[in-house]
């Protein structure tokens, strides 16, 4: 009998993916099948809230269950917003999105460090039981990164990317004022984990953190 595996549902996209990030195939240290949604572009997802491919996500999910999958996950965070749909649809636990980590945390601990704060609302926020007043800063509208990641570009700038993403979190620490936790909502944001722990001192978690802790919480309990 083949080993469970992680099903990791991918948006369709072509952009770099370092190691750390969710699509790279040395990111983690357990089982993971990937699979494409057909037509699940960053822009649908991020900026078209994912409209129409609640159905597509589903499907894709039952396959991979039926060929084992122990647990389902996604490739972008702002899947967020289909957490109680998809766990509804499937008989295995659903983790979309590195926000599920807010529930978790003390209440006022945390603020979120996304890809784009304009088009992460509080529908994201609600549907995996965060505070909807959580602080968000995003990358700046327009910059290197953000354009690569949600328009979906085939270059990418470690140095550059890295400096976009720790200015994202040294600004919600302007707005929000001193944070234990900060939460990477982008599933392209954890190579640059590191950089932000030590540009901020606060403990950062992302998609690699949240989905190793509940991978292991999983298989101690089978």
């Amino acid at each position: 009998m083949a080993a469970p595996f992680l099903g990791i549902l991918m948006l369709q996209t072509r952009f770099p993916r370092l190691p750390g990030d969710i699509g790279h195939p040395h990111t983690f240290a357990f089982p993971v099948r990937r699979r494409v949604v057909a037509g699940a572009s960053p822009q649908r997802v991020v900026r078209e809230q994912a409209a129409g491919l609640l159905q597509p996500f589903v499907d894709a999910a039952r396959q991979l269950v039926d060929e084992g999958a122990a647990a389902i996950a996604t490739s972008c965070g702002f899947l967020a917003m289909f957490q109680p749909q998809l766990q509804a649809a499937l008989p295995v636990p659903v983790w979309t999105s590195s926000l599920l980590k807010l529930a978790e945390l003390p209440p006022g601990s945390a603020g979120v460090v996304t890809v784009d704060a304009q088009a992460l609302g509080t529908a994201h926020l609600r549907a995996v039981g965060a505070d909807v007043a959580t602080p968000v800063a995003g990358l700046p509208p327009g910059c290197r990164l953000q354009r690569t990641l949600v328009d979906d570009l085939p270059m990418l700038d470690e140095a550059d990317a890295q400096a976009e993403v720790v200015q994202a979190a040294l600004r919600l620490l302007q707005q929000a004022g001193p944070l234990q936790h900060i939460v990477l909502e982008c599933t392209n944001m954890p190579p640059y984990a590191a950089a932000v722990h030590a540009a901020t001192g606060a403990t950062v978690h992302d998609i690699t953190t949240v989905l190793t802790e509940r991978w292991s919480a999983l298989s101690l309990t089978e």
